[in-house]
């Protein structure tokens, strides 16, 4: 099949055009790669997505996750594909050689991943396996290591995230679960998680779960949680199989989408014979969690853009193929020719506004990535602080925006279609099915934006989040010197301005008492601050394309300023096009989209707070 999952273009434009990934390759760490071969990697990604997992995306849906006899069984399409993946190493490209990966960026990790989380339902199975084999490589003792991640980062065994239980969603903090020590220093655990995503499958030899419970006798709150290896088989010292351990799978719940992903409710030690080992240090499992826990909200992030991504292109095919009215310019002549879709001014719209959000969205997710990979192997401790900082203050708008805004894309890609779109003969309709679950798990949305405004914005007195005002300033001082982007610049510069007008009055109103303004507009302020970041974002992006588009129309003797030239080129140069879809995806977004916060800004110095005053009775009669 045509690949409609993700523009392979542009991908690499943002990759090494854009950020400049490939200087990445000047870290002692990554010498042995190049930029030919990170290309290499990603058309082989492309490849392995196009030929064996995107076939998957409507017969797992339709084939679900099966319990038999205490066993969960996955969709059957999906034994071959993970068999092949995680033999071609897709799922331990950064994990250290040493223990069977491939010792990769992180980046390249997420580009490479881009071409598989369009079909969520199978890519989680490889993908929390790996969440928790690097849980084990940083908190694990090294029998630990030695014992759990050759197998892990082979894919021989999976993984899993134990957080949940019917009690004790977002607030962790209440959990029940306990920990009762034994002589031999392990630990026999007690209780019932949910919605554990992977909680079983018959995809690999054995699951390992790491779980989050409270040892008996440790004080209440999240303060007093700890974190335990759980393995569905006990591992024997020669690292051979032993008894099943005692939990068993309670029910796969039923669910809207991802329906080949089996999200189970689990029972621990039911029979008193469930046994785990401890994971780092004793009351730290909150701590230790987050690492994962984060990991898979940028996973879910990345969900987000490439559910937007495909809906998009499928989008945009059907709009070139389908044919219905005639051109505008005609629609008085009942004799005129019918023309594509694509040809409506409204359609259009629609694509845009769909291009340029997939556009920035992807951007971000490789900026932030980016920005982790440069902390964890520069030398200078300056920027260390500057590129985690800027990470941490991006995670929940990644989460949380590119989560929301997917989900938007989804749905607009189904306008695109009509009533064609309502139908299962279509995908678009499980595309919006599988991402809507998108901002709901890893932490909700509305979590998302307190997590934001609580805590990130504030972090090192603001001084991260002052990095990436900085870090924006600098990508407009050097766009202004582009006459082609120059206009855009002032309206991204008073987006920015805003940007940090509102976190000051969000301070000054907590400090003069009225923390409910910041607290009930957490989630208003995080979208507005998403379309300020992508702004951001589109800018780079014109700035870099224009040039290039300048040196490109040069070459072939046309002058950039002769709108009639300039289209004549793009349609017979694909570069050029290119390029061009680049500078107006930019200029649609920020001429367009960028000026809603205006409204948002509005709207919060209203100090209106109607959502705290009315009565739960007045909610309904």
């Amino acid at each position: 099949m045509a690949n409609l999952i993700l523009d392979e273009r542009d991908q690499k434009f943002v990759l090494f055009e854009m950020l400049q990934a490939q200087k990445l390759c000047d870290f002692p760490k990554f010498t042995e790669f190049s930029q030919d071969m990170f290309e290499m990697i990603l058309n082989e990604a492309q490849k392995f997505a196009v030929e064996e997992v995107f076939p998957t995306l409507e017969e797992s849906d339709k084939q679900g996750c099966k319990l038999v006899d205490g066993q969960v069984h996955v969709p059957e399409c999906f034994h071959r594909p993970y068999k092949l993946f995680c033999e071609a190493g897709w799922n331990c490209m950064s994990a250290p050689p040493e223990f069977g990966g491939q010792g990769l960026p992180f980046i390249m990790r997420i580009a490479a991943h881009e071409w598989f989380m369009h079909n969520f339902a199978f890519s989680s199975y490889p993908g929390l396996g790996e969440g928790a084999a690097h849980l084990i490589h940083v908190y694990g003792t090294e029998e630990q290591k030695q014992k759990y991640l050759p197998k892990m980062n082979s894919g021989q065994w999976g993984g899993t995230m134990c957080l949940t239980e019917p009690n004790a969603g977002t607030d962790v903090g209440n959990l029940s679960t306990r920990a009762i020590r034994q002589p031999d220093g392990t630990f026999r655990i007690k209780g019932t998680k949910m919605f554990i995503t992977g909680g079983d499958q018959d995809l690999t030899e054995n699951i390992i779960h790491p779980v989050l419970a409270r040892i008996e006798g440790d004080p209440a709150g999240t303060k007093g949680i700890s974190i335990f290896i759980v393995p569905k088989y006990l591992v024997n010292s020669d690292g051979s199989l032993g008894r099943r351990n005692d939990f068993e799978i309670a029910k796969i719940e039923e669910k809207m989408g991802i329906h080949g992903s089996s999200t189970c409710v689990i029972n621990f030690g039911d029979n008193g014979e469930c046994y785990g080992e401890l994971l780092g240090n004793e009351r730290e499992g909150m701590k230790i969690m987050f690492q994962m826990m984060n990991e898979a909200r940028v996973a879910t992030g990345l969900q987000g853009v490439t559910s937007a991504s495909i809906a998009y292109l499928h989008a945009l095919q059907y709009t070139k193929e389908r044919l219905q009215g005639s051109s505008l310019m005609e629609f008085k002549n009942p004799e005129a020719p019918r023309v594509p879709i694509i040809e409506h001014p409204d359609v259009r719209r629609m694509l845009l506004w769909m291009k340029s959000n997939v556009d920035s969205m992807r951007a971000l997710m490789y900026y932030a990535t980016l920005c982790g990979d440069i902390a964890m192997n520069t030398k200078d401790e300056s920027e260390v602080d500057k590129r985690l900082g800027i990470f941490e203050v991006l995670t929940p708008i990644i989460k949380a925006y590119c989560t929301d805004v997917g989900f938007r894309v989804t749905e607009t890609a189904m306008q695109c279609y009509g009533g064609y779109g309502y139908c299962s003969e279509y995908p678009i309709e499980q595309f919006m099915r599988d991402e809507k679950i998108a901002s709901i798990y890893e932490g909700t949305n509305g979590i998302q934006a307190l997590d934001l405004i609580g805590r990130k914005l504030g972090m090192k007195k603001g001084t991260y989040f002052m990095h990436l005002l900085g870090e924006m300033n600098s990508t407009i001082a050097q766009a202004r010197e582009n006459l082609q982007v120059k206009d855009l610049c002032d309206d991204v510069q008073a987006a920015i301005n805003s940007l940090a007008e509102m976190s000051l009055f969000f301070a000054s109103s907590a400090k003069a008492g009225k923390f409910l303004i910041p607290v009930g507009n957490a989630y208003p302020f995080l979208m507005m601050m998403g379309k300020v970041v992508s702004a951001w974002m589109l800018l780079w992006q014109a700035d870099v394309a224009s040039q290039k588009l300048s040196s490109l129309s040069g070459e072939r003797g046309v002058d950039t300023a002769d709108r009639g030239a300039l289209n004549a080129l793009v349609k017979e140069n694909k570069e050029a096009a290119f390029y061009d879809g680049k500078i107006k995806g930019a200029r649609y977004f920020i001429k367009n989209v960028l000026p809603e916060i205006e409204g948002t800004i509005k709207a919060i110095k209203s100090e209106d707070l109607s959502i705290m005053e009315i009565a739960a009775e007045s909610f309904a009669s």
